[in-house]
């Protein structure tokens, strides 16, 4: 019978994910969806003015950039 080869260690740590940027980029995707001017969820329903859509859009996306750019972390 072969003998069963050693368990090598993985020489990369595993990669945690950062809750706070996680919670970022969900609070940035849903201003994103709902504030779309023409597309999104609440300007569908209700008449938003164009500078809170083009506001909460712009801060959304900017949102998930920033929670992006940090999100994985190792340890």
């Amino acid at each position: 019978m072969a003998k069963a080869k050693k368990e090598e260690k993985n020489s990369k740590p595993p990669a945690r994910i950062s809750f706070l940027k996680a919670l970022i980029i969900m609070i940035g995707a849903d201003l994103v969806l709902l504030f779309a001017p023409g597309f999104g969820i609440l300007n569908s329903v209700f008449y938003i003015g164009s500078f809170i859509s083009w506001s909460a859009l712009l801060l959304g996306i900017g949102l998930l950039l920033l929670g992006f750019r940090g999100l994985f972390r190792t340890k």
